[in-house]
Protein backbone atom coordinates (compact mmCIF):
# COMPACT_ATOMS: atom_id res chain seq x y z
CA UNK A 1 0.00 0.00 0.00
CA UNK A 2 1.52 3.71 -1.20
CA UNK A 3 -0.30 6.15 1.15
CA UNK A 4 -0.43 10.03 0.54
CA UNK A 5 0.63 11.50 3.91
CA UNK A 6 0.59 15.21 1.97
CA UNK A 7 -2.32 17.65 3.17
CA UNK A 8 -5.63 16.90 2.07
CA UNK A 9 -7.09 19.18 -0.90
CA UNK A 10 -10.21 19.51 -2.55
CA UNK A 11 -9.39 16.72 -5.23
CA UNK A 12 -8.75 14.57 -2.08
CA UNK A 13 -11.71 14.29 -0.06
CA UNK A 14 -14.24 15.58 -2.99
CA UNK A 15 -14.35 12.93 -6.06
CA UNK A 16 -16.72 11.85 -8.80
CA UNK A 17 -18.07 8.83 -10.31
CA UNK A 18 -16.77 5.65 -9.32
CA UNK A 19 -14.26 7.23 -6.86
CA UNK A 20 -16.61 8.56 -5.13
CA UNK A 21 -18.94 5.77 -4.84
CA UNK A 22 -15.89 3.86 -3.52
CA UNK A 23 -15.12 6.41 -1.03
CA UNK A 24 -18.60 6.32 -0.15
CA UNK A 25 -18.73 2.20 -0.14
CA UNK A 26 -15.51 2.26 2.33
CA UNK A 27 -16.78 5.00 4.95
CA UNK A 28 -20.18 2.70 4.96
CA UNK A 29 -18.27 -0.37 5.74
CA UNK A 30 -16.42 1.53 8.33
CA UNK A 31 -19.45 2.64 10.25
CA UNK A 32 -21.17 -1.19 9.83
CA UNK A 33 -17.83 -2.57 11.12
CA UNK A 34 -17.59 0.10 14.12
CA UNK A 35 -21.34 0.17 15.38
CA UNK A 36 -20.96 -4.17 15.36
CA UNK A 37 -17.60 -4.05 17.33
CA UNK A 38 -18.87 -1.20 19.80
CA UNK A 39 -22.64 -1.68 20.04
CA UNK A 40 -23.16 1.54 19.07
CA UNK A 41 -23.22 4.04 15.97
CA UNK A 42 -19.71 6.04 15.22
CA UNK A 43 -20.66 8.25 12.49
CA UNK A 44 -17.36 8.94 10.25
CA UNK A 45 -17.02 12.38 8.47
CA UNK A 46 -14.81 14.03 6.24
CA UNK A 47 -12.82 10.59 4.07
CA UNK A 48 -10.24 11.89 2.24
CA UNK A 49 -9.12 9.16 -0.03
CA UNK A 50 -5.05 8.22 0.88
CA UNK A 51 -5.21 6.41 -2.90
CA UNK A 52 -3.64 3.22 -1.82
CA UNK A 53 -1.66 1.38 -4.43
CA UNK A 54 -3.07 -2.32 -3.71
CA UNK A 55 -6.80 -3.53 -4.10
CA UNK A 56 -8.02 -1.40 -1.46
CA UNK A 57 -9.61 1.65 -1.43
CA UNK A 58 -8.16 3.51 1.63
CA UNK A 59 -9.64 6.52 3.46
CA UNK A 60 -9.24 8.50 5.92
CA UNK A 61 -11.95 9.70 8.32
CA UNK A 62 -12.92 11.67 11.23
CA UNK A 63 -15.08 10.79 13.86
CA UNK A 64 -18.16 12.63 14.57
CA UNK A 65 -18.63 11.84 17.76
CA UNK A 66 -18.57 8.77 20.12
CA UNK A 67 -19.09 7.60 23.62
CA UNK A 68 -15.74 5.66 23.50
CA UNK A 69 -12.02 6.28 24.03
CA UNK A 70 -11.72 6.33 20.18
CA UNK A 71 -8.71 8.44 18.07
CA UNK A 72 -10.02 11.47 16.80
CA UNK A 73 -9.43 10.14 12.94
CA UNK A 74 -9.34 6.85 11.40
CA UNK A 75 -8.18 4.72 8.70
CA UNK A 76 -10.42 2.24 6.41
CA UNK A 77 -9.08 -0.07 4.03
CA UNK A 78 -12.18 -1.37 1.96
CA UNK A 79 -11.11 -4.69 -0.36
CA UNK A 80 -12.85 -5.48 -3.52
CA UNK A 81 -14.55 -9.00 -3.69
CA UNK A 82 -12.36 -11.88 -3.10
CA UNK A 83 -10.24 -13.05 -5.82
CA UNK A 84 -11.70 -16.95 -5.85
CA UNK A 85 -9.54 -20.15 -6.33
CA UNK A 86 -6.93 -21.24 -4.43
CA UNK A 87 -4.88 -18.07 -4.57
CA UNK A 88 -3.80 -15.65 -1.93
CA UNK A 89 -6.72 -13.13 -0.75
CA UNK A 90 -5.12 -10.15 0.41
CA UNK A 91 -8.07 -8.56 2.89
CA UNK A 92 -7.69 -12.06 4.74
CA UNK A 93 -3.51 -11.81 4.85
CA UNK A 94 -4.11 -8.08 5.93
CA UNK A 95 -6.84 -8.88 8.09
CA UNK A 96 -4.56 -11.79 9.57
CA UNK A 97 -1.76 -10.16 10.34
CA UNK A 98 -3.30 -7.14 12.10
CA UNK A 99 -4.87 -9.67 14.00
CA UNK A 100 -1.15 -11.11 14.96
CA UNK A 101 0.30 -7.80 15.90
CA UNK A 102 -2.91 -6.85 18.01
CA UNK A 103 -2.14 -9.44 20.24
CA UNK A 104 1.61 -8.40 20.97
CA UNK A 105 2.36 -5.57 23.63
CA UNK A 106 2.14 -1.96 22.11
CA UNK A 107 5.76 -1.61 22.38
CA UNK A 108 6.23 -4.99 20.37
CA UNK A 109 3.46 -4.22 17.71
CA UNK A 110 5.38 -2.02 14.89
CA UNK A 111 2.21 -1.15 12.92
CA UNK A 112 -0.67 0.22 13.46
CA UNK A 113 -3.68 -1.03 15.86
CA UNK A 114 -6.17 -2.83 13.99
CA UNK A 115 -9.60 -1.53 15.57
CA UNK A 116 -12.08 -2.78 13.65
CA UNK A 117 -12.54 -5.96 10.82
CA UNK A 118 -15.03 -7.77 9.23
CA UNK A 119 -14.88 -10.77 6.78
CA UNK A 120 -18.44 -10.05 5.16
CA UNK A 121 -18.22 -6.55 4.88
CA UNK A 122 -14.35 -6.58 3.50
CA UNK A 123 -13.04 -4.27 5.54
CA UNK A 124 -10.24 -2.95 8.09
CA UNK A 125 -10.53 -0.51 10.75
CA UNK A 126 -6.85 0.80 11.99
CA UNK A 127 -5.54 3.19 14.24
CA UNK A 128 -4.44 6.40 12.04
CA UNK A 129 -0.69 7.41 12.41
CA UNK A 130 -1.28 10.91 11.44
CA UNK A 131 0.68 13.11 8.71
CA UNK A 132 4.31 11.31 9.16
CA UNK A 133 6.91 11.36 6.47
CA UNK A 134 7.08 7.68 4.80
CA UNK A 135 10.97 5.86 4.51
CA UNK A 136 10.68 7.57 0.46
CA UNK A 137 10.12 10.62 1.63
CA UNK A 138 13.69 10.65 3.92
CA UNK A 139 15.28 9.09 0.90
CA UNK A 140 14.18 11.37 -1.95
CA UNK A 141 14.62 14.45 0.63
CA UNK A 142 17.86 16.67 1.06
CA UNK A 143 18.86 15.17 4.66
CA UNK A 144 21.56 12.75 4.86
CA UNK A 145 21.85 12.71 8.15
CA UNK A 146 17.87 12.14 8.77
CA UNK A 147 18.04 9.76 6.14
CA UNK A 148 20.00 7.35 7.85
CA UNK A 149 18.51 7.62 11.09
CA UNK A 150 15.16 6.93 9.55
CA UNK A 151 17.00 3.83 7.93
CA UNK A 152 18.45 2.03 11.03
CA UNK A 153 15.25 2.68 12.84
CA UNK A 154 13.69 0.58 9.43
CA UNK A 155 16.19 -1.92 10.28
CA UNK A 156 15.36 -1.98 13.93
CA UNK A 157 11.79 -2.27 13.94
CA UNK A 158 12.36 -4.94 11.02
CA UNK A 159 14.48 -6.74 13.57
CA UNK A 160 11.57 -6.29 16.62
CA UNK A 161 8.96 -7.39 14.44
CA UNK A 162 11.15 -10.55 13.54
CA UNK A 163 11.25 -11.16 17.27
CA UNK A 164 8.31 -10.29 18.18
CA UNK A 165 6.34 -12.72 15.61
CA UNK A 166 9.40 -15.65 16.01
CA UNK A 167 7.21 -19.33 16.47
CA UNK A 168 4.19 -17.89 15.15
CA UNK A 169 3.36 -19.55 12.71
CA UNK A 170 1.04 -21.80 13.79
CA UNK A 171 -1.07 -18.69 15.90
CA UNK A 172 -0.73 -16.86 12.42
CA UNK A 173 -2.13 -19.94 9.86
CA UNK A 174 -4.93 -20.94 12.37
CA UNK A 175 -6.34 -17.20 12.30
CA UNK A 176 -6.01 -17.12 8.05
CA UNK A 177 -8.13 -20.37 8.35
CA UNK A 178 -10.65 -18.89 10.59
CA UNK A 179 -10.79 -16.15 8.36
CA UNK A 180 -11.29 -18.30 4.88
CA UNK A 181 -8.05 -17.36 3.58
CA UNK A 182 -6.12 -20.80 1.67
CA UNK A 183 -3.33 -21.05 3.77
CA UNK A 184 0.03 -21.38 1.04
CA UNK A 185 3.12 -23.16 1.34
CA UNK A 186 6.10 -21.48 0.38
CA UNK A 187 6.76 -18.85 -2.42
CA UNK A 188 7.94 -20.91 -5.79
CA UNK A 189 9.90 -17.72 -6.82
CA UNK A 190 12.99 -18.81 -5.67
CA UNK A 191 12.98 -22.74 -6.61
CA UNK A 192 11.77 -20.65 -10.76
CA UNK A 193 14.61 -18.58 -10.64
CA UNK A 194 17.27 -21.10 -9.12
CA UNK A 195 15.76 -23.74 -12.54
CA UNK A 196 15.46 -20.51 -15.21
CA UNK A 197 17.94 -17.94 -14.63
CA UNK A 198 20.97 -20.03 -15.92
CA UNK A 199 19.57 -20.42 -19.31
CA UNK A 200 18.35 -16.71 -19.57
CA UNK A 201 22.03 -15.95 -18.15
CA UNK A 202 23.27 -17.96 -21.23
CA UNK A 203 20.76 -16.94 -24.04
CA UNK A 204 20.69 -13.49 -23.02
CA UNK A 205 24.71 -12.11 -22.02
CA UNK A 206 26.68 -15.38 -23.43
CA UNK A 207 27.85 -16.47 -19.96
CA UNK A 208 27.80 -20.11 -18.83
CA UNK A 209 26.97 -20.07 -14.65
CA UNK A 210 29.49 -22.18 -12.86
CA UNK A 211 28.35 -25.29 -11.13
CA UNK A 212 29.17 -24.32 -7.73
CA UNK A 213 27.02 -21.38 -7.68
CA UNK A 214 24.20 -23.25 -9.20
CA UNK A 215 24.01 -25.03 -6.55
CA UNK A 216 24.89 -22.77 -4.15
CA UNK A 217 21.33 -20.85 -5.38
CA UNK A 218 19.68 -24.01 -5.08
CA UNK A 219 20.95 -24.65 -1.51
CA UNK A 220 19.62 -20.97 -0.65
CA UNK A 221 16.62 -21.23 -2.54
CA UNK A 222 15.73 -24.49 -0.08
CA UNK A 223 17.40 -22.49 3.07
CA UNK A 224 14.75 -20.00 2.26
CA UNK A 225 11.95 -22.46 2.40
CA UNK A 226 13.13 -23.91 5.69
CA UNK A 227 11.79 -23.80 9.07
CA UNK A 228 14.63 -21.80 10.93
CA UNK A 229 13.93 -18.79 12.12
CA UNK A 230 10.93 -18.59 11.18
CA UNK A 231 9.17 -15.29 11.55
CA UNK A 232 6.23 -12.94 10.22
CA UNK A 233 7.01 -10.60 7.39
CA UNK A 234 5.51 -7.79 5.51
CA UNK A 235 7.26 -9.27 2.01
CA UNK A 236 6.92 -5.94 0.41
CA UNK A 237 9.69 -4.24 2.27
CA UNK A 238 9.46 -0.72 -0.04
CA UNK A 239 10.46 2.60 1.88
CA UNK A 240 6.87 4.06 1.25
CA UNK A 241 5.32 1.02 2.66
CA UNK A 242 6.71 2.74 6.12
CA UNK A 243 6.02 5.98 8.51
CA UNK A 244 8.60 7.43 10.21
CA UNK A 245 7.23 8.08 13.33
CA UNK A 246 8.37 9.64 17.04
CA UNK A 247 8.26 5.95 18.10
CA UNK A 248 10.28 4.23 15.27
CA UNK A 249 9.41 3.43 12.06
CA UNK A 250 5.46 1.88 11.38
CA UNK A 251 5.07 -0.90 8.92
CA UNK A 252 1.28 -0.26 6.60
CA UNK A 253 0.99 -2.48 4.06
CA UNK A 254 0.31 -6.78 4.50
CA UNK A 255 -1.32 -7.32 1.65
CA UNK A 256 0.78 -9.92 0.95
CA UNK A 257 1.96 -10.69 5.01
CA UNK A 258 3.30 -14.62 5.83
CA UNK A 259 5.48 -16.41 7.88
CA UNK A 260 8.81 -17.48 6.52
CA UNK A 261 12.67 -17.24 6.93
CA UNK A 262 13.24 -13.99 8.52
CA UNK A 263 16.89 -14.06 7.20
CA UNK A 264 15.03 -13.50 3.61
CA UNK A 265 14.40 -10.30 4.95
CA UNK A 266 17.63 -9.56 6.26
CA UNK A 267 19.50 -10.67 3.17
CA UNK A 268 17.34 -7.89 1.41
CA UNK A 269 19.26 -5.25 3.16
CA UNK A 270 21.94 -6.01 1.20
CA UNK A 271 20.14 -5.79 -1.78
CA UNK A 272 18.10 -2.64 -0.26
CA UNK A 273 14.41 -2.16 -1.75
CA UNK A 274 15.17 -4.10 -4.78
CA UNK A 275 11.75 -5.42 -5.20
CA UNK A 276 10.73 -1.95 -5.83
CA UNK A 277 9.46 -0.46 -8.82
CA UNK A 278 11.74 2.41 -8.23
CA UNK A 279 14.83 0.81 -6.03
CA UNK A 280 18.29 3.60 -5.98
CA UNK A 281 21.25 3.00 -3.93
CA UNK A 282 22.41 3.41 -0.24
CA UNK A 283 26.05 4.88 0.22
CA UNK A 284 28.69 2.30 1.44
CA UNK A 285 28.38 0.97 4.45
CA UNK A 286 24.72 1.93 5.21
CA UNK A 287 23.42 -1.97 4.53
CA UNK A 288 25.99 -3.31 6.85
CA UNK A 289 25.08 -1.29 9.44
CA UNK A 290 21.21 -1.50 8.80
CA UNK A 291 21.90 -5.24 9.38
CA UNK A 292 24.02 -4.19 12.36
CA UNK A 293 20.82 -3.02 13.80
CA UNK A 294 18.43 -5.44 12.74
CA UNK A 295 20.67 -8.18 13.98
CA UNK A 296 21.01 -6.53 17.69
CA UNK A 297 17.30 -6.87 18.37
CA UNK A 298 16.85 -10.88 16.92
CA UNK A 299 19.84 -12.64 18.57
CA UNK A 300 18.37 -12.63 21.86
CA UNK A 301 15.59 -14.73 19.89
CA UNK A 302 18.74 -16.93 17.51
CA UNK A 303 21.53 -16.83 19.25
CA UNK A 304 23.78 -18.28 16.38
CA UNK A 305 23.28 -15.25 14.52
CA UNK A 306 25.77 -13.51 16.72
CA UNK A 307 28.55 -15.73 15.22
CA UNK A 308 29.82 -14.16 12.77
CA UNK A 309 30.75 -16.24 10.74
CA UNK A 310 27.46 -18.22 10.47
CA UNK A 311 25.75 -15.31 9.61
CA UNK A 312 27.85 -14.06 7.12
CA UNK A 313 26.94 -17.61 5.07
CA UNK A 314 23.54 -16.46 5.76
CA UNK A 315 23.50 -13.39 3.98
CA UNK A 316 26.12 -13.92 1.23
CA UNK A 317 23.40 -16.95 0.15
CA UNK A 318 20.51 -14.65 0.88
CA UNK A 319 21.86 -11.73 -1.18
CA UNK A 320 22.55 -14.44 -4.17
CA UNK A 321 19.25 -15.50 -4.04
CA UNK A 322 18.11 -11.86 -3.99
CA UNK A 323 20.07 -10.79 -7.05
CA UNK A 324 19.29 -14.06 -8.97
CA UNK A 325 15.30 -13.32 -8.59
CA UNK A 326 15.94 -9.66 -9.38
CA UNK A 327 17.96 -10.72 -12.18
CA UNK A 328 15.37 -13.68 -13.59
CA UNK A 329 12.50 -11.03 -13.55
CA UNK A 330 13.96 -8.27 -15.07
CA UNK A 331 16.82 -9.49 -17.81
CA UNK A 332 14.10 -10.67 -19.87
CA UNK A 333 12.46 -7.11 -20.06
CA UNK A 334 15.39 -5.37 -20.70
CA UNK A 335 16.13 -4.14 -24.47
CA UNK A 336 19.67 -3.51 -25.84
CA UNK A 337 19.83 0.41 -27.36
CA UNK A 338 17.04 1.55 -25.21
CA UNK A 339 17.73 4.36 -22.83
CA UNK A 340 19.56 3.09 -19.42
CA UNK A 341 20.03 5.79 -17.26
CA UNK A 342 21.71 5.83 -13.58
CA UNK A 343 17.57 4.84 -12.16
CA UNK A 344 17.14 2.71 -14.65
CA UNK A 345 16.80 -1.43 -14.22
CA UNK A 346 19.58 -2.48 -16.13
CA UNK A 347 21.82 0.06 -13.83
CA UNK A 348 20.63 -1.82 -10.86
CA UNK A 349 21.48 -5.59 -11.85
CA UNK A 350 24.99 -4.23 -12.48
CA UNK A 351 25.20 -2.19 -9.07
CA UNK A 352 23.97 -5.70 -7.58
CA UNK A 353 26.34 -8.16 -9.37
CA UNK A 354 28.85 -6.24 -8.53
CA UNK A 355 28.57 -5.81 -4.58
CA UNK A 356 27.37 -9.65 -4.72
CA UNK A 357 30.69 -9.84 -6.36
CA UNK A 358 32.36 -7.74 -3.51
CA UNK A 359 30.40 -9.57 -0.78
CA UNK A 360 31.29 -13.25 -2.19
CA UNK A 361 35.26 -11.84 -2.06
CA UNK A 362 35.28 -10.84 1.07
CA UNK A 363 33.99 -14.45 2.06
CA UNK A 364 36.29 -16.17 -0.03
CA UNK A 365 34.09 -17.54 -2.09
CA UNK A 366 36.44 -17.33 -5.34
CA UNK A 367 34.33 -18.78 -7.89
CA UNK A 368 30.92 -16.98 -7.10
CA UNK A 369 32.74 -13.71 -6.94
CA UNK A 370 34.05 -14.13 -10.05
CA UNK A 371 31.01 -15.20 -11.76
CA UNK A 372 28.85 -12.34 -10.28
CA UNK A 373 31.99 -9.94 -11.61
CA UNK A 374 31.33 -11.12 -15.07
CA UNK A 375 27.66 -10.72 -15.12
CA UNK A 376 28.05 -7.22 -13.69
CA UNK A 377 30.35 -6.34 -16.85
CA UNK A 378 28.20 -8.54 -19.26
CA UNK A 379 24.71 -6.52 -18.35
CA UNK A 380 26.94 -3.05 -18.44
CA UNK A 381 28.55 -3.81 -21.93
CA UNK A 382 25.20 -4.99 -23.46
CA UNK A 383 22.54 -2.32 -21.71
CA UNK A 384 25.31 0.66 -21.07
CA UNK A 385 28.17 1.10 -20.72
CA UNK A 386 29.27 2.88 -17.80
CA UNK A 387 25.85 1.80 -15.76
CA UNK A 388 25.84 2.48 -11.68
CA UNK A 389 22.53 2.87 -9.97
CA UNK A 390 22.24 6.86 -8.53
CA UNK A 391 22.12 7.22 -5.21
CA UNK A 392 18.55 8.21 -3.53
CA UNK A 393 18.57 11.10 -3.29
CA UNK A 394 19.18 12.39 0.16
CA UNK A 395 22.73 10.83 0.05
CA UNK A 396 23.84 12.56 -3.19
Amino acid sequence: MTVDTSPADDSTTVGGGAEYLAIEAAVAAGEAVLAHRFGSAIPLIEPEDLAGSGPATVVRARIASSPFALPRTLVIKHYPAAPGGDVPDPFAQEAVSYQLFTALAKEDRMCPELLAHDGEHRVLVVEDLGRAPTLQDKLAGSDARGAERALLSWARSLGRLHAGTASREADFNALLRRLGGPVHGEDTTPVLACAQLPALIEDTLGLVVPEEVGRRAERAAEDARSMSFRAFSPVDLWPDNNLVTGDGVRFLDFERGRVRNALVDAAYLRVPFASSPHALALPAGMSEAMIAAWRSEVTPIWPVLAEEDELSRYLLDGQLLWVWITTWELLRRLRPGAPAGASGRAAALVTYWQELARQAERAGADVLAGHAAEVGAAVDERFGPGLRLALYPAFR
